[in-house]
């Protein structure tokens, strides 16, 4: 049977969903409410900057293996930079200290005996505490497993934790973040370089994905939004569409990429997550490109992480939000402070920049709400489910995004 496969949204999850389904065959439709693909991983040109920007920022790892083979697949692998060896800047904008975090080539941390290569003020008995997390239970809070202070505590893992989970490091579900951990950092260096995206996230992630989903025959369609689903016992029927349009899904399945508060009003008998967390991302455009690193953890500042492309950095602000309310005014002020110290450019005045705020980025990522993450699979017989904030063991990242999608395309396969 090679009834067609209804994707309910174009972001990474409806994506790598689509690829995986095309690749093996299967004839797919993909609805999309927006005019664009990509979701949270999209890139477009804005106007005031003159420049492409990616909707956030977003920190990927060779160990990363979704990612990868998604990049693989869709023909990207050499749109992306590998730097190697792994290394993480840290710039301590109070103390004005600078140190890099460099992974251990093998799964032993020897590194950890040296206090050179140790993160300044941080002990060996410190690092070894840490060794309590690779243990950690999905029921249990980082709190609950890492001491929460510390050198070593606010000058690596809190920053690096409220990056991969986008909530407070503290309260943030142990657990996935101890799955990112053996996959990444206990692997050795090789696992842990940072992938960037020269040409931004779109030319890598998404433009050849569809082009790959187009070429086998997929469908996309842009400014469609899936209105009601029609349900007859434990089978979707039928898809209804804002434009007053419907299709039929009888033979075929359905894979729902949508965001957890949509799907959960869409689908009654769904639980999702239902508390969420932001995101600030700031980008600003530099008279020329500065020296220094193009991937930077800032300590004591008020973005977490700087990326630079050229001469345009971008910030980020995890889990931000005590600044959402803030004008994007104040918020490019206090993140330029951080740049000008950060690249020492002295009294280099604020140029163009962008702010973007987005208040339900993700899923709050603490043991409450990832007890409510559903599995792929649901009551209902044809209906799959992608997405970040479904159970894939993972916080919401994008390996955990591609990774759903990856589970819908096994879980249609034998359907």
């Amino acid at each position: 049977m090679n009834a067609p496969v209804h994707i309910l949204g174009a972001g990474l999850a409806g994506l790598s969903a689509a690829v995986g389904l095309t690749a093996a065959g299967r004839s797919v439709i993909v609805y999309e409410a927006a005019g664009h693909a990509g979701g949270r991983c999209r890139s477009y040109h804005d106007d005031v900057l003159g420049r492409t920007i990616d909707n956030g920022n977003h920190l990927v790892l060779s160990g990363n293996r979704a990612v990868i083979g998604y990049l693989e697949t869709i023909g990207s692998r050499q749109t992306v930079k590998i730097a190697a060896p792994a290394a993480f800047p840290f710039y301590d904008l109070n103390s004005g200290e600078r140190w890099t975090v460099a992974p251990d080539k093998g799964r032993l941390p020897w590194s950890w005996l040296s206090a050179a290569r140790r993160v300044p003020g941080a002990s060996l008995g410190d690092y070894l505490r840490t060794l309590r997390l690779v243990r950690a239970a999905d029921d249990q809070a980082i709190r609950q497993v890492l001491p929460v202070s510390g050198a070593l505590w606010d000058r690596f893992w809190a920053p690096v934790i409220v990056a991969v989970t986008n909530t407070d490091p503290a309260e943030a579900a142990a657990g996935p973040m101890a799955r990112v951990v053996h996959e990444t950092l206990a692997c050795g260096e090789a696992a842990c370089r940072p992938v960037f995206f020269p040409d931004g996230l779109g030319e890598s992630l998404v433009a050849p994905a569809l082009e790959f989903i187009k070429s086998r025959g997929g469908q996309v369609r842009f400014n469609t939004r899936v209105r009601e689903i029609i349900r007859s016992e434990d089978t979707v029927v039928g898809l209804k569409f804002s434009d007053g349009s419907e299709v039929t899904t009888t033979d075929g399945a359905v894979v729902s990429c949508l965001p957890a508060h949509i799907a959960a009003d869409l689908f009654d008998d769904i639980q999702a997550p239902d508390a969420f967390s932001s995101i600030v991302n700031g980008h600003f455009v530099l008279p020329k490109v500065p020296d220094g690193e193009a991937f930077l953890g800032l300590i004591n500042g008020t973005a977490e992480w700087l990326f630079r492309r050229g001469d345009m950095v971008s910030v980020t602000i995890s889990a931000a939000e005590s600044c959402t309310d803030l004008s994007s005014e104040d918020i490019a002020a206090a993140m330029w402070t951080d740049i000008v110290r950060a690249y020492g450019l002295g009294d280099l005045p604020l140029g163009p920049y962008r702010i973007l705020k987005e208040k339900r980025a993700t899923f709050l990522q603490t043991p409450a709400q990832m007890r409510r993450r559903p599995p792929c699979q649901t009551s209902w017989r044809n209906l799959f489910l992608a997405g970040d904030w479904t159970d894939t063991g993972l916080p919401a990242t994008i390996e955990g995004t591609i990774r759903s999608g990856n589970l819908a395309v096994l879980s249609v396969l034998d359907f």
